[in-house]
This record gives C-alpha cells, structure tokens and sequence, in this order.
C-alpha cells in the first residue's frame, strides 16, 4: 500500500512538471515524450487521473496527519 502511494505521488509530481514545462514555455513535454502518439498520451492522462484519486482516498481513508496538532 505504501508503495502504491509512493508511485502515484511520483506519476503527479511527474505530470505536474510537464504541466509546468508547457505552461511556460509552450512544449508539450509529456506528448512529446509519447512520441506524438495521441493513444499513449490520453492513457498517460488517464493513469494521471486514477493516481490523483487514489492518493485523495489514501488520505481520507488512512488519515496519515491525524496525530498532528
């Protein structure tokens, strides 16, 4: 479990600089790392999306700051 939260930490992180890479400078980065091929890239959008809601339920369902105050 922990490693699956390790994982799609990293695919956001991931996504998150070739977000920034292309806000900045306008260079599709993550297209052109899929080498222009529209089907990986939606799928890499797509394994994008399932990362972001499971790590939003891992942090609902085991609560990992509850001890913090």
């Amino acid at each position: 479990m922990k490693i699956t939260c390790y994982l799609c930490v990293s695919i956001l992180i991931f996504l998150g600089i070739c977000g920034g890479v292309y806000a900045f400078t306008h260079f599709n980065l993550l297209l052109f790392l899929c080498l222009k091929n529209d089907v990986i890239y939606r799928s890499q959008l797509a394994i994008g999306g399932v990362a972001a809601l499971y790590t939003v339920y891992s942090l609902i369902a085991f609560k990992p700051f509850k001890g913090l105050k």
